[in-house]
Protein backbone atom coordinates (compact mmCIF):
# COMPACT_ATOMS: atom_id res chain seq x y z
CA UNK A 1 0.00 0.00 0.00
CA UNK A 2 1.45 3.11 -0.85
CA UNK A 3 1.54 6.17 1.87
CA UNK A 4 3.12 9.76 2.44
CA UNK A 5 4.55 10.77 5.50
CA UNK A 6 5.55 14.41 6.00
CA UNK A 7 7.64 15.72 8.42
CA UNK A 8 9.20 19.63 9.45
CA UNK A 9 7.02 22.03 10.08
CA UNK A 10 6.56 23.76 13.72
CA UNK A 11 6.50 26.89 15.20
CA UNK A 12 8.54 29.71 13.65
CA UNK A 13 8.96 33.47 14.24
CA UNK A 14 8.20 35.44 11.20
CA UNK A 15 11.18 35.77 8.90
CA UNK A 16 12.61 32.43 10.08
CA UNK A 17 12.97 29.48 7.81
CA UNK A 18 11.41 25.52 7.90
CA UNK A 19 12.02 22.94 5.76
CA UNK A 20 8.90 20.29 5.23
CA UNK A 21 9.59 16.53 3.30
CA UNK A 22 7.50 14.35 2.01
CA UNK A 23 8.56 10.77 1.19
CA UNK A 24 6.35 7.85 -0.80
CA UNK A 25 6.84 4.48 0.15
CA UNK A 26 4.97 1.17 -0.71
CA UNK A 27 4.98 -0.56 -4.14
CA UNK A 28 5.70 2.29 -6.27
CA UNK A 29 6.29 1.85 -10.14
CA UNK A 30 5.82 5.37 -12.13
CA UNK A 31 6.23 9.03 -10.47
CA UNK A 32 4.48 11.74 -11.62
CA UNK A 33 4.14 15.58 -10.54
CA UNK A 34 4.15 16.24 -6.82
CA UNK A 35 3.08 19.45 -5.15
CA UNK A 36 2.43 21.40 -1.92
CA UNK A 37 -1.06 22.64 -0.83
CA UNK A 38 -1.77 24.32 1.91
CA UNK A 39 -5.03 25.06 4.07
CA UNK A 40 -5.43 27.71 6.90
CA UNK A 41 -8.37 27.87 9.15
CA UNK A 42 -11.23 28.77 7.47
CA UNK A 43 -10.49 28.61 4.04
CA UNK A 44 -10.15 26.32 1.11
CA UNK A 45 -6.97 24.47 0.27
CA UNK A 46 -4.83 26.18 -2.23
CA UNK A 47 -1.83 24.93 -4.13
CA UNK A 48 1.36 26.38 -2.92
CA UNK A 49 3.90 24.91 -5.51
CA UNK A 50 4.33 22.09 -7.98
CA UNK A 51 6.72 20.35 -9.45
CA UNK A 52 7.09 18.24 -12.77
CA UNK A 53 9.18 14.89 -12.81
CA UNK A 54 11.86 16.93 -14.75
CA UNK A 55 12.10 19.54 -12.29
CA UNK A 56 9.72 22.22 -13.59
CA UNK A 57 8.49 24.30 -11.26
CA UNK A 58 5.43 26.97 -10.50
CA UNK A 59 4.73 28.74 -7.19
CA UNK A 60 1.37 30.61 -6.13
CA UNK A 61 2.03 34.36 -5.91
CA UNK A 62 2.02 34.61 -2.18
CA UNK A 63 5.32 32.90 -1.88
CA UNK A 64 6.97 33.40 -4.84
CA UNK A 65 10.58 34.65 -4.31
CA UNK A 66 10.39 32.91 -0.69
CA UNK A 67 9.07 29.42 -1.06
CA UNK A 68 11.53 26.64 -3.42
CA UNK A 69 9.91 23.28 -4.09
CA UNK A 70 12.55 20.42 -4.69
CA UNK A 71 12.02 16.28 -5.32
CA UNK A 72 14.29 13.66 -5.63
CA UNK A 73 13.21 10.75 -7.77
CA UNK A 74 15.58 8.26 -6.35
CA UNK A 75 14.09 8.48 -2.87
CA UNK A 76 10.69 9.71 -4.19
CA UNK A 77 10.89 12.58 -2.06
CA UNK A 78 9.20 16.03 -2.41
CA UNK A 79 10.98 19.07 -0.41
CA UNK A 80 9.42 22.80 0.62
CA UNK A 81 12.13 25.01 1.61
CA UNK A 82 10.29 28.04 2.87
CA UNK A 83 11.90 31.17 3.87
CA UNK A 84 10.90 34.68 5.15
CA UNK A 85 7.74 33.36 6.41
CA UNK A 86 5.34 35.55 7.20
CA UNK A 87 2.25 35.14 9.68
CA UNK A 88 -0.33 34.31 6.88
CA UNK A 89 1.67 31.11 5.96
CA UNK A 90 -0.03 29.58 8.86
CA UNK A 91 -1.73 26.99 7.69
CA UNK A 92 -1.59 22.95 7.48
CA UNK A 93 0.51 21.93 4.43
CA UNK A 94 -0.35 18.76 2.69
CA UNK A 95 1.82 17.54 0.52
CA UNK A 96 0.18 15.69 -2.73
CA UNK A 97 2.04 13.24 -5.26
CA UNK A 98 1.29 11.08 -8.75
CA UNK A 99 2.13 7.74 -7.91
CA UNK A 100 1.02 4.76 -10.36
CA UNK A 101 -1.07 7.22 -12.31
CA UNK A 102 -3.20 7.72 -8.78
CA UNK A 103 -3.17 10.53 -6.60
CA UNK A 104 -1.91 10.25 -2.95
CA UNK A 105 -2.05 12.96 -0.31
CA UNK A 106 0.13 13.32 2.82
CA UNK A 107 -1.61 13.55 6.15
CA UNK A 108 -0.63 17.16 6.74
CA UNK A 109 2.28 18.66 8.83
CA UNK A 110 1.23 22.02 10.87
CA UNK A 111 2.95 24.90 9.97
CA UNK A 112 2.64 28.44 12.41
CA UNK A 113 4.41 31.51 12.39
CA UNK A 114 4.26 34.02 15.23
CA UNK A 115 4.52 37.82 14.70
Amino acid sequence: QVQLVESGGGLVQAGGSLRLSCTASGKIFSLNAMAWYRQAPGKERELVARITTGGSANYADSVKGRFTISRDNAKITVYLQMDSLKPEDTAVYYCYQVLNRYDYWGQGTQVTVSS
